[in-house]
C-alpha cells in the first residue's frame, strides 16, 4: 500500500492534477454553483466551459511549444506571432465590401497561418542552419514581431463586424465551444502523428543529443525546423481565436506574455527544459492549471496591481511540491531513485556512434 502511495505522488501529474482540483474548490468556495453546467439556446454555459473555453488558446500554443521544448529549444516569439496574425485577418477582412462573406475570411484565416508558417520558418532557419541559440533567435522576432502588428495597425485596435469569423473564438458546435473543439483536434492529431509513428521517438532523440542523431541519419536541422513551423501555426490559429472573440486585433497587448503562461504549462506538465521526453497529456493539464488560476483571480476578486504576483506564488508553490528533491527535504518523502537529477533530461533513446576522432558519442 505504501509502495503504491509512493507511487502516486511521484507521477508527473499527481501535483498539478491536485493544483487544478485545489483552484476549482476555492473557485466553488466564492461561487457554489461554479462546477454547473448549463444548455442555454442549444450551447453549453459554466464555469468549467469558460475555462476550456478561454484556455483554448493556451492549450494550442503549450503543444506547439512543447514540441520545441522536446527539441531542447524555446520559442519567445508566440506572443508576437499571435498578434501578427490577429492583425493581419482583422486588416483583411476590414478591407472587404462584404465582412460576412465566408470566402473572404477563409482566405483573411489562410493569409494569417501562412505568416505564421513563415514566421516559424525564419526561426527555425536561424536556429537548426545558422546555430543561433534559440533563446535569442526567437528573442529577435518577439521583438520585431510586436513591432511588426504595431506597424500593420498603426498602433490602434482594428474591429471588424463579421460573423463567420466571430465563429472561431465565440461559436458553438454540437453545443461546444468551436475553440475547445479545434484545439482539441489539434492536440489529437499531434499525439497520434507523434506516438502513432516513429516522429516521437526521432524528436527526442534530437532533443537529447542532435549531433549524435544527425551523425546516425536522422535529419536534425530539418526536425527542428519543422517543430518552429508548427509552434508559430499554433500561435497564429490561437492568435485568430482571440482576435475573433472580441472581434478586434490589438497588437499592443495581444498574446502579451502568452509565451511564458505556456512555458510554465509544459514545466507543470512534466517536460524538462533540457529537452528529450516530452509529454503532451501533461502539457494539457499544465495549460489548464494556469487558465484556472487566471479564473480563480478573477473569481475571487484578487486586487488588479496584485494578480501578477499572486498567480506567481501559486505557481512556484506547485513547482516546488512538484519537485521530488524538495519533497525529500520538506515533505520527507523518499525520492525517487529511478529518476534523473533535478535539470537533467530522460532520454528514451540511445544513439552511439563514432566521431572522425574515433570517439564515441552516446546519451
Amino acid at each position: 500500500m505504501r509502495t503504491w502511495t509512493n507511487s502516486v505522488l511521484r507521477h508527473r501529474l499527481f501535483w498539478p492534477a491536485v493544483a487544478l482540483f485545489a483552484l476549482l474548490a476555492v473557485d466553488v468556495i466564492h461561487t457554489p454553483d461554479f462546477l454547473a453546467i448549463r444548455m442555454q439556446d442549444g450551447h453549453l454555459y459554466g464555469g468549467l466551459i469558460d475555462i476550456l473555453r478561454y484556455g483554448a488558446p493556451l492549450v494550442l500554443i503549450s503543444v506547439g511549444m512543447t514540441l520545441v521544448i522536446a527539441t531542447r529549444g524555446i520559442d519567445l516569439s508566440v506572443g508576437a506571432v499571435v498578434a501578427i496574425a490577429g492583425a493581419l485577418a482583422c486588416l483583411r477582412i476590414g478591407e472587404m465590401s462584404d465582412q460576412n462573406a465566408v470566402g473572404g475570411v477563409l482566405a483573411a484565416v489562410a493569409l494569417a497561418i501562412a505568416v505564421g508558417a513563415v514566421l516559424g520558418l525564419w526561426n527555425g532557419i536561424l536556429v537548426a542552419r545558422f546555430g543561433i541559440q534559440a533563446i535569442v533567435a526567437t528573442l529577435i522576432l518577439m521583438v520585431a514581431g510586436r513591432g511588426l502588428a504595431q506597424l500593420l495597425t498603426e498602433g490602434q485596435i482594428i474591429t471588424v463586424n463579421s460573423s463567420p469569423y466571430h465563429v472561431i473564438g465565440s461559436g458553438f458546435l454540437l453545443a461546444v465551444p468551436v475553440p475547445v473543439l479545434i484545439a482539441a483536434a489539434v492536440t489529437v492529431l499531434v499525439a497520434l502523428l507523434l506516438r502513432r509513428t516513429a516522429l516521437g521517438m526521432l524528436l527526442e532523440s534530437v532533443g537529447g543529443n542532435a549531433e549524435a542523431s544527425r551523425l546516425v541519419g536522422v535529419r536534425a536541422g530539418t526536425l527542428i525546423m519543422g517543430v518552429y513551423i508548427v509552434c508559430a501555426c499554433c500561435a497564429a490559429v490561437a492568435g485568430l481565436m482571440m482576435s475573433s472573440n472580441v472581434s478586434a486585433a490589438d497588437s499592443n497587448n495581444a498574446g502579451l506574455w502568452i509565451e511564458l503562461d505556456a512555458i510554465l504549462a509544459v514545466v507543470l506538465g512534466g517536460t524538462a527544459l533540457t529537452g528529450g521526453r516530452f509529454y503532451l497529456g501533461g502539457t494539457v493539464l499544465g495549460a489548464l492549471v494556469i487558465q484556472t488560476l487566471t479564473t480563480t483571480v478573477y473569481t475571487i476578486g484578487v486586487p488588479p496591481e496584485t494578480t501578477l504576483l499572486f498567480k506567481a506564488l501559486v505557481v512556484i508553490a506547485v513547482c516546488l511540491i512538484q519537485s521530488p528533491a524538495f519533497r525529500a527535504k520538506v515533505l520527507r518523502t523518499r525520492p525517487d531513485r529511478h529518476r534523473p537529477p533535478p535539470g537533467t533530461s530522460q532520454p528514451t533513446v540511445a544513439l552511439t556512434t563514432a566521431e572522425p576522432t574515433g570517439q564515441a558519442v552516446s546519451r
